[in-house]
């Protein structure tokens, strides 16, 4: 028993901690995917011409993404000085009271305005991560704890986007249980709102009392580190040298040089712009340094080399260099299309059709209940790709054919969509799942592969977290623009018009292909971090008893 206890020990971080932190991350996607679902018809009831739903739909998910990317490195600096847990759970209360507020709204600019506030009180962006670093002491046990958090997130969505189809309109669609009359009758966007907001505040109540503060500020055993520690990127943020600002607003390191110190702050993740309040089925977050690469996998790359040698470098001369720069723009025009897709999708199922067979004009005529059915399924479609198609296909495929394999195809994603409401009723549904189902294929293979074109093409271990910045960033920033902008033009020319714009971003992707560094990726290996941690507890509960 005794020889048991510190393989126990080790690995609670990932067992105890990390789970409660996984709630915490678990609600939240409960109110940021169920407005999928419902903003198209929302702001119509709420008083937007059907010439400018689409634009306002897309302004309404974009609006909080802005609001907390405007606010999340002040969220992060505070977390610093008070902690983690209460910057967490303020932001997990802030989304329950705004998603409140927003389901209670009784014009566009209320509606508007609770989006905007839900993001600036959410500092969440800035801290999750973090803590999940700080969290693990054990570097063996890191893959699994960051891997886990992109499953935790796409059931949350999953769920979130079944609550937005289901619940809205309650009075319509359920009159026998709901009163026109009633709360949910005078607001029929309520419910779903409602709904996730008591699910997060069951995720701060099991906080306040579980979740445990991470952030090392004032721990003894934080407060010297010998100055022949080896730091790099992969080192926890509880394990490197702490920063500390003097009056004068200089910085310093305990029994380090300023250069020294500049060194960690390249490796910190320091993004501009960076946010994760979308509606996407799979979690969008990424971080080069980590094994992840955004996946739920452990993912080893044989011939790419990012540790550095012992002892200080000098950071590269010139940082976002031309293969940085080309790989992060082809990352950027995913997101840029991805994001647009999924959320004109559902104005697409909602619309009126504008005439029988093939309309480049209107929509499939559907009900929310659909919509909510079909983003479900996308999400579990999401899943099965990402946890059984991925590994196998990108270490039998490569890194490199795996990228161009899937950009080329990217575009018949778009150029499919509109001809989808041309098929007979029994099989519009099919046609609407076999979209969705080479859309997730597409973006689930095609963006970690970039990324480890990425990590290739970072010139120092050092920078590691200056590029994943940068690359975070110009996605957040594609993904935000890209919902009222696609909006605007499905306004302007009809769906047709819409669909054919992002297929025709998917082909400047697939030209830009040409000038894409082609690395020599020899091989990667994939492994299922959830399936072995399932394995692992197992296991070691079988030791203890």
């Amino acid at each position: 028993m005794a020889c048991c206890m510190p393989l126990r020990c080790s690995h609670a971080v990932g067992t105890v901690l990390t789970p409660r932190l996984g709630i915490c991350r678990f609600s939240e996607p409960l109110a940021f995917n169920s407005i999928l679902a419902y903003s198209y018809v929302m702001v119509q009831d709420l008083g937007i011409s059907e010439n400018n739903a689409s634009f306002c739909s897309g302004l309404l998910v974009s609006a909080y993404a802005v609001a907390e990317a405007i606010t999340a490195l002040g969220w992060g600096a505070i977390s610093d000085v008070y902690g983690r847990k209460p910057v967490a759970l303020f932001g997990l209360l802030g989304v329950a009271m705004s998603s409140i507020a927003f389901g209670m709204a009784q014009n566009f600019w209320q509606a508007l305005l609770a989006r905007f506030i839900g993001g600036a009180l959410n500092g969440n962006v800035a801290i999750m991560q973090t803590m999940v670093a700080e969290m693990v002491k054990n570097p063996a046990h890191e893959p699994r704890a960051y891997a886990t958090q992109p499953f935790v997130w796409t059931i949350g969505g999953i769920i979130g986007s079944a609550m937005g189809g289901f619940l809205a309109q309650p009075a319509n669609f359920f009159p026998n249980t709901f009163s026109q009359d009633g709360i949910f009758g005078r607001f029929p966007y309520l419910l779903p709102n409602l709904v996730a907001a008591v699910g997060i505040f069951a995720a701060i109540i099991q906080g306040m009392f579980f979740l445990e503060e991470t952030n090392p500020r004032g721990k003894e055993e934080y407060q010297s580190i010998p100055a022949d520690d080896h730091v790099d990127e992969r080192t926890p943020l509880s394990r490197r040298p702490r920063e500390r600002v003097s009056i004068s607003g200089i910085r310093s390191v305990r029994g380090r040089s300023m250069s020294i110190a500049e060194s960690y702050r390249q490796i910190r993740k320091r993004a501009s712009f960076m946010e994760e309040g979308l509606p996407l089925p799979v979690e969008q977050r990424f971080d080069i340094r980590r094994s992840s690469f955004g996946t739920m996998h452990s993912i080893r790359v044989h011939n790419v080399e990012t540790l550095p040698l012992r002892g200080p470098a000098p950071p590269p001369e010139k940082t976002f260099n031309a293969r940085v720069l080309l790989i992060t723009a082809a990352l950027t025009l995913i997101a840029f299309h991805q994001m647009a897709y999924i959320t004109t999708l559902p104005i697409y199922i909602l619309d009126k059709p504008d005439k029988a067979g093939l309309d480049f004009v209107g929509g499939l005529g559907k009900t929310l209940p659909d919509v909510g059915t079909y983003l479900s399924v996308n999400g579990f479609i999401s899943l099965f790709i990402q946890g059984i198609i991925f590994p196998i296909f990108v270490e039998n495929i490569g890194v490199w054919w795996s990228i161009c394999s899937m950009i080329v195809l990217y575009p018949i994603t778009y150029l499919v969509t509109p001809f989808v409401g041309a098929l007979p009723p029994h099989l519009l549904s099919a046609g609407i799942y076999f979209d969705l189902t080479l859309q997730a294929i597409f973006g689930i293979i095609s963006i970690p592969c970039l990324l480890i074109l990425l990590k290739n093409a970072t010139p120092s271990p050092l920078v590691l977290g200056r590029v994943n910045g940068l690359a975070m960033s110009a996605c957040c920033l594609a993904r935000t623009v890209s919902p009222p902008l696609v909006g605007v033009i499905y306004s302007w020319g009809g769906s047709g018009a819409a669909w054919f714009t992002l297929a025709a971003a998917a082909v400047v992707g697939a030209i830009q292909l040409y000038w894409l560094p082609r690395d020599q990726i020899e091989s990667v290996e994939i492994e299922s971090v959830l399936k072995h941690s399932v394995h692992d507890d197992v296991h070691e509960e079988a030791i203890v008893d």
